[in-house]
């Protein structure tokens, strides 16, 4: 029984790929085959984000005083670099993203300004996230934040 189900097994097989002409390779067009190819070279082509300063540390500041730090970064790529979004770490901090693409060789700039809130030393982070292979950059900010009375000289009570 299992040899006449082989040997109907092997038959089915063979009439099936027999009957098969080339067809597929005859409905390639080869303009779509020379398309395809441009597409997946063009999609090797990745913007890189390349900054001067990934962190920057505002030394010591007073309590609530407002400080901000220009974040430049240069186009190394062979593609336009879009920056999506621009996000902190936390409400104290707000980055400012470039609105506009930036060419393979141009320069562009994030701003990131802190508030001064908190106590003693802080560190926050903004992602930055644009088309560039690993999909995001980190920047940090530091400051030693120095209660407002140690700022103003006053003994803390």
């Amino acid at each position: 029984m299992k040899k006449v189900f082989l040997v109907l097994t092997l038959a089915a097989a063979v009439s099936f790929t027999s009957c098969k002409d080339n067809s597929a390779a005859n409905k390639v067009k080869s303009e779509n085959v020379a398309k395809a190819e441009q597409r997946d070279e063009a999609a090797k082509k990745l913007p890189v984000m390349t900054f001067e300063e990934t962190e920057y540390d505002f030394g010591n500041i007073p309590q609530g005083q407002s400080v901000e730090k220009v974040f430049k970064f240069k186009n190394t790529g062979d593609a336009p670099l879009i920056v999506t979004s621009a996000k902190s770490s936390c409400g104290c901090t707000i980055p400012q993203k470039p609105e506009e693409p930036v060419a393979p060789g141009e320069t562009g700039e994030i701003l990131v300004k802190y508030n001064g809130s908190g106590r003693n030393q802080v560190t926050k982070t903004v992602t930055i996230t644009a088309n560039t292979e690993k999909g995001t950059e980190q920047l940090r900010i530091k400051a030693f934040v120095e209660p407002k009375e140690a700022a103003a000289g006053q003994p803390k009570a």
